[in-house]
């Protein structure tokens, strides 16, 4: 079986923040930083990076000049550090949140509310990197460092709560991640009017753990509760609203009830490129989404044709080694092995193993991903002895990463199982089969419904 991803957006704090300048940075300072900064989240939000990039240095420097020891330099580097984590500069956004919160704890003091959310933007580093261990630590230090000072009930600690909650979710700690997204809904809905965006997003993160478990019909009215809600609060044509709508419509793909995804897909895309232009990365994830439903349906030519322009629009506003980037990559390539077009599908699958691990490092669960998928299509070839080293590969990555009894190392197991019989080592393969049923029967034990 083949393992693919589809990006989308994943609800989280608010990280790009312009905290209150100081009393010593000059009133015609302060304008030109505010002008730059301003223009920096306009284009941030527009999907316009480079521009973004250029309005966000030129606030740093103008911060760096004129107070190297103040708040504004520490809201300039958390601005600029969250654009390089949102073009897959992991490592220039890592640099500059490590500055950002070493100037708060000195200015602030270690249990300001701004340094838990420093804290919180660094540990999205590391999340999207697959460091689940450091991101849990750095999530953890920031929701207790939130509930001391902000007290337990306040949307900043349920915002915190919501990101951990991420991490267990891709870790397949559903549990854990249930529980955490129970409590920040019940701190929205204590804090928060019925039809506030949080109350929406909050229901939106529940029915998302829910459809990665595969319990459908406990996702469904969540998704529809949370997008009435949106649809209320923020108006028909909101990005939130897009979210939702591509989301439910990825719960009908699931459940093959094509017919009603479709519609969906294709509301959310007219909202997207409405607010942000045909050319915004949203367009593109939606895009992409849109292309699984008709490579699903077996509509090759234009799932071919949209993964092809996800894949443009990406590397245009992204650079072309963006995670992202290589997800489209994967996704045409597994097109293309459907077709029988192996000789196509191996430098896409070849491409996106390299820009993953040069963005994410060589041991995180998507490089684990391509390697699974590159050794499946080898194995469809009938190259068995090119397949297996990836396998192996892939299998050791997953089991440090995620675990030695997550889903998707059951997949990537039983793709190994076949192999294994294909070249007769049958004993082997059912060893493995084996452990495939007792990973599967574990998970079903712990979560019901699934």
């Amino acid at each position: 079986m083949e393992l693919q991803k589809t990006p989308w957006r994943r609800a989280g704090i608010t990280v790009l923040l312009a905290l209150a300048l100081p009393a010593q940075f000059a009133r015609a300072q302060e304008a030109s930083w505010n002008q730059s900064t301003d223009a920096g989240m306009k284009a941030y939000r527009e999907g316009r990076y480079a521009e973004a990039e250029q309005y966000f240095e030129a606030a740093l420097q103008l911060a760096e000049r004129s107070a190297p020891e103040g708040q504004t330099l520490a809201t300039a580097l958390n601005n600029l550090a969250e654009l390089y984590n949102a073009q897959g500069r992991y490592q220039q956004a890592e640099a500059l949140f490590r500055r950002s919160l070493a100037l708060r704890e000195r200015i602030l003091g270690p249990d300001h509310p701004d340094v838990g959310a420093t804290l919180n933007n660094l540990a999205g580093v590391y999340r999207a990197q697959g460091e689940y261990a450091q991101a849990e630590t750095l999530y953890r230090r920031s929701m207790t460092l939130l509930e001391r000072s902000l007290g337990p009930d306040h949307p900043g600690v349920a915002a915190s709560l919501t990101n951990l909650g991420l991490v267990y979710r891709e870790q397949a700690r559903y549990a854990e991640a249930e529980s955490l997204y129970q409590r920040a809904l019940a701190i929205f809905r204590k804090s928060r009017e019925p039809d506030n965006p949080d109350v929406a997003l909050s229901l939106h993160n529940l029915a998302e753990l829910f459809r990665a478990q595969g319990k459908y019909a406990r996702a469904e009215p969540l998704y529809k509760q949370s997008l009435s809600t949106f649809e209320k609060a923020l108006g028909p044509e909101h990005p939130n609203v897009a979210l939702n709508l591509n989301n439910l419509a990825e719960l009908f793909k699931a459940q093959k009830r094509f017919t009603e995804a479709e519609p969906l897909y294709l509301r959310s895309l007219e909202i997207l490129k409405k607010v942000y232009g045909p050319e915004h990365p949203s367009v593109a994830l939606n895009l992409n989404s849109l292309a699984t439903l008709y490579h699903a349906l077996g509509m090759y030519t234009t799932a071919e044709s949209l993964y092809e322009r996800a894949i443009s629009i990406w590397e245009k506003a992204l650079g072309p080694d963006h995670p992202s980037v290589a997800t489209g990559l994967s996704n045409l390539a597994a097109l293309y092995r459907r077709l029988g077009k192996y000789a196509e599908a191996e430098p896409l699958y070849m491409r996106a193993l390299k820009i993953h691990e040069k963005a994410l490092g060589p041991d995180h669960p998507d490089v684990a991903m391509d390697l699974n998928n590159i050794a499946l299509l080898y194995a469809t070839e009938g190259k068995y002895a090119e397949a297996e080293p990836f396998y192996q590969r892939s299998l050791s990555i997953q089991e440090r990463a995620l675990g030695p009894n997550h889903p998707v190392l059951a997949t990537t197991l039983e793709n190994y199982a076949y192999l294994l019989r294909k070249t007769k080592r049958k004993a082997e393969a059912k060893r493995i089969t084996a452990r495939v049923k007792a990973i599967r029967a574990r998970h079903r034990k712990l979560n019901p419904g699934s």
